[in-house]
């Protein structure tokens, strides 16, 4: 038999084992489900973004569509039902129409919605909700809906020129009625001081700063139920907690007589930065305040003076007080726990020194005139001391905890945190660390 005839043959036979499982007659619908009661799942019926800022826009939120059926569904149309007006934005599966028709979800498969929120301005002092939803219709079903909410705020905005330089901030002309974005880096100099009131929020954009130099002071001071806020920018989902997405604040060697009292620092690179003192009074005074999350350290003194007073220090990723460069340092009544979560730790919590290294690649000494700890609790998951202590023999290194617990140090007892490892940092009812603080004395 000739070859041709043989090819010809083997083609109209693998041709006919493949006609029983071809769509039949001209109608490809009949390959879809037709079943009017068919229902899409969804892995979330309501899609919510945390504090959306007005003008600046949200991640991207993502919804899966599934078909839990065998047989390929077609989708007559997925909406945005608020159209052009609506404050959100989708993108499904690829295409960023606000409308997209015929789209096909094969048997037990799923596609992906892409949701963005981005909230005009308007004259709200507090936050907003926004709302809208996402229509999706089976063809010849009935229509189905994710709804989409976001609480919008209104806020005063600082932030560079068009060349990114640092800018001087009107703490004369600052409102406070309305939380404010810190975007590049901010200045508080010329003499100036900023006074925050109770319950005042400024949130840093990534890698923001503010800074207080030439003379220029900050001045934060909330209550126990409204403290002094400063954050990161965003907040939705794990951003909530997470380390490094802002700079530092830094009261620089030009600043004095800074004062925080009753605040929370959190999510940045370093929560303070305090430099070397030049004036007759402590560079900072710090109370009633909680610094967290930080990718380095919590609070960073380089030659400086501070007070502190009721602190606790959490979560951060080198040190949660390092007192370096010499200075004078008194800190009563605090906690110092470092619970890093996202790594293993190499370094001690709380590191003191008296040296430095100049630009020239000198070491210099400096004397550290004081660092008193006093009813301190000093603790965390290295598995060696929580306290690093480096002296150099041509200046002065002098240190003292009073009653404190430290890592080990000279009392070495496990604190008994309610629960370290989720940021509960109140003290058992066993607690060993119970009566040795001034709060903690019935009789005064």
């Amino acid at each position: 038999m000739r070859i041709e005839k043989i090819k010809h043959l083997l083609f109209i036979a693998a041709t006919a084992l493949l006609l029983p499982w071809l769509p039949t007659g001209c109608n490809p619908e009949a390959m879809y489900l037709n079943d009017s009661s068919a229902r899409l799942l969804f892995s979330t019926d309501t899609l919510s973004f945390d504090t959306v800022f007005t003008t600046l826009g949200t991640t991207t939120r993502i919804v899966k569509v599934y078909n839990p059926y065998s047989q390929p569904i077609m989708l007559s149309k997925v909406s945005l039902m608020g159209g052009e007006a609506s404050r959100f934005r989708i993108n499904t599966d690829g295409n960023p129409n606000l409308t997209s028709l015929n789209v096909e979800i094969s048997g037990h498969d799923s596609i992906f919605i892409f949701v963005q929120a981005n909230i005009d301005p308007n004259n709200a002092t507090s936050p907003f909700l926004v709302r809208d939803s996402i229509g999706l219709q089976i063809k010849g079903g009935a229509m189905q809906f994710i709804q989409l909410t976001a609480w919008g705020r209104n806020a005063i905005y600082h932030k560079p020129d068009t060349a990114g330089r640092a800018y001087a901030i009107d703490c004369a002309g600052w409102n406070h009625s309305k939380p404010h974005v810190i975007l590049g880096t901010a200045r508080i100099d010329s003499l100036q001081t900023l006074n925050l009131q109770p319950g005042e929020e400024l949130h840093f954009a990534s890698n923001s700063c503010l800074v207080v130099r030439n003379g220029g002071s900050l001045v934060a001071q909330g209550n126990a139920a409204q403290p002094v806020l400063f954050t990161s920018l965003r907040h939705d989902g794990w951003y909530s907690f997470l380390p490094g997405q802002w700079g530092y604040i830094h009261l620089s060697a030009g600043s004095h007589d800074n004062v925080i009292d009753h605040a929370v620092i959190e999510n940045g690179y370093i929560g303070l930065v305090v430099d070397t003192n030049v004036g007759a009074n402590p560079t900072l005074r710090v109370s009633n305040t909680v610094v967290r999350h930080m990718t380095e350290g919590g609070i960073v003194g380089r030659g400086s003076w501070i007070v502190g007073n009721n602190l606790l220090v959490y979560t951060c990723g080198v040190a949660t007080l390092a007192l370096q460069y010499g200075g004078r340092y008194s800190i009563e009544q605090s906690t110092f726990a470092n619970y890093w979560r996202y790594g293993s730790r190499s370094n001690p919590g709380v590191i003191l020194n008296n040296w430095y290294v100049s630009a020239d690649g000198d070491t210099v000494a400096r004397n550290l005139v004081e660092a008193t700890f006093t009813n301190c609790i000093i603790y965390g998951s290295y598995d060696k001391t929580e306290v690093y202590l480096e002296q150099h023999p041509a200046a002065d290194f002098n240190y003292r905890f009073d009653n404190s617990i430290v890592k080990g140090g000279k009392w070495n007892v496990d604190p008994k945190f309610v629960n370290a490892e989720e940021e509960d940092f109140h003290l058992a009812d066993d607690s060993p660390a119970l009566g040795i603080g001034y709060q903690y004395n019935e009789e005064e």
